[in-house]
């Protein structure tokens, strides 16, 4: 039997590239796929795309409220009879090859993720080749916990590795997820991060396929959901974080841990800061209980050196002064 792969796709006003982002699914080379669409709530013509696909083949169709991307996400697992699960986010595509690369190197292991490359490109190009260099994360790990620190440490405290995933990199064993657990729904921004965070740790380790690409599209403009600092936004981070921590903390008492989380509470601290005071302080507090002695704060070569000069909240509060002043001047 050739195991059945779930691509679980939630869409939210995503109608210009909801089209492109199907059909890359479609045109997968693995011949066993159910397509499930989950309209969270959308307010364009993402749901009259969506119902274009009904009848092509193995496509399920849900509708619900607007909740988020990881209720969605959720909703997605609930239908989902896969073997394997692929997420997918509707601005995003798959090499025609990419799950069968997957499911290839997986070989019916139900106790590893398998993870490929993954090509960025920003919005309205074109630029879906496969150009991604060889980097640290395109090896297999059989240490879930090593893999995680590695992905969190960044330059700073581990030079040549950090990292960003991309949710739709992964192909994942349904079991897996059982095993950790649903989507958090109380996360809006790294829920990604936190989800697999915990699959990870579920996990005996990571394969990586040496074929099949995923297309990441970046967005520059000011409106993308990781782009936007509010408050909403920053306790999803904090949360993220929080969280993350206590998972690797189960695992693992290497002191390493609390360097990269101390790193990672104190930039949220200053990127909180000056427009959410109490979150600043909070994540500046856990930073310093950590441990944390890295740089206080890095910009261009000015900010960097008023920051010398006056402290990184002068600089901090300089910058959202002028944002406030481009605006009303907007």
């Amino acid at each position: 039997m050739i195991p059945l792969v779930s691509v679980i796709i939630p869409v939210y006003n995503a109608e210009k590239y909801l089209d492109s982002c199907i059909l890359s699914v479609i045109g997968q080379t693995w011949p066993n796929i159910e397509i499930i669409l989950v309209d969270d709530g959308s307010t364009d013509g993402s749901l009259n795309i969506i119902e274009k696909y009904r009848d092509a083949g193995n496509v399920k169709i849900t509708r619900q409220k607007n909740q988020g991307a990881a209720a969605a996400r959720n909703a997605g697992l609930r239908q989902a009879k896969g073997v394997y699960v692929q997420f997918l986010d509707a601005d995003d595509l798959l090499s025609p090859d990419k799950i069968e690369a997957q499911a290839t190197t997986l070989n019916n292991s139900l106790t590893h993720l398998a993870i490929c490359r993954t090509v960025h490109f920003n919005e309205g190009e074109n630029n879906t080749g496969d150009n991604e260099v060889d980097w640290w994360l395109h090896n297999d790990s059989n240490n879930p916990v090593d893999f995680l620190i590695k992905l969190y440490a960044g330059e700073e405290v581990l030079p040549g590795f950090g990292g960003m995933i991309t949710v739709h990199a992964w192909l994942t064993p349904r079991e897996l997820i059982d095993k950790a657990g649903l989507w958090n729904e109380e996360l809006s921004l790294d829920d990604d991060g936190e989800f697999f965070c915990r699959v990870i740790l579920a996990s005996e380790g990571i394969k990586f396929s040496e074929n099949g690409f995923n297309y990441y599209r970046k967005f520059i403009d000011t409106q993308s959901l990781s782009a936007q600092k509010t408050r909403k936004g920053i306790e999803s981070t904090i949360l993220a974080t929080d969280l993350k921590l206590a998972h690797l903390k189960e695992k693992t008492a290497d002191t390493l841990v609390d360097r990269i989380f101390a790193r990672h509470y104190w930039w949220t601290g200053v990127i909180a800061y000056p427009q959410f005071k109490d979150l600043s302080a909070y994540c500046i507090q856990k930073a310093k209980q950590l441990g944390y002695s890295g740089e206080k704060y890095v910009g261009g070569p000015v900010g960097h050196v008023l920051a010398g000069l006056f402290g990184w909240k002068a600089v901090r509060l300089m910058a959202r002064c002028r944002q406030v002043f481009k605006r009303s001047w907007a």
